[in-house]
């Protein structure tokens, strides 16, 4: 079954409760997200990305993975 937009954005939020999130796509397969979070600051952007993806729990893992593709950008708050 595709995943929705709002259940990727219910996982992250589940590692990033104060985040902003916008989370784009749907063809259940491909989107673009953009998280915002203080817990970024200081960390490098492949350190930040790591984070989100570890928050998705396997959903982007091998041929199975239910999200094929993720456009992500994440930054700390300005």
């Amino acid at each position: 079954m595709p995943i929705q937009a709002h259940e990727i954005e219910a996982l992250i939020r589940e590692s990033f409760p104060q985040a902003r999130i916008d989370v784009q796509g749907d063809d259940g397969q491909h989107f673009a997200a953009t998280v915002i979070d203080e817990s970024f600051r200081g960390k490098n952007r492949v350190q930040q990305q790591r984070a989100v993806y570890a928050a998705l729990k396997g959903k982007m893992d091998g041929a199975n993975g239910e999200l094929h593709a993720l456009a992500l950008t994440t930054r700390a708050p300005d």
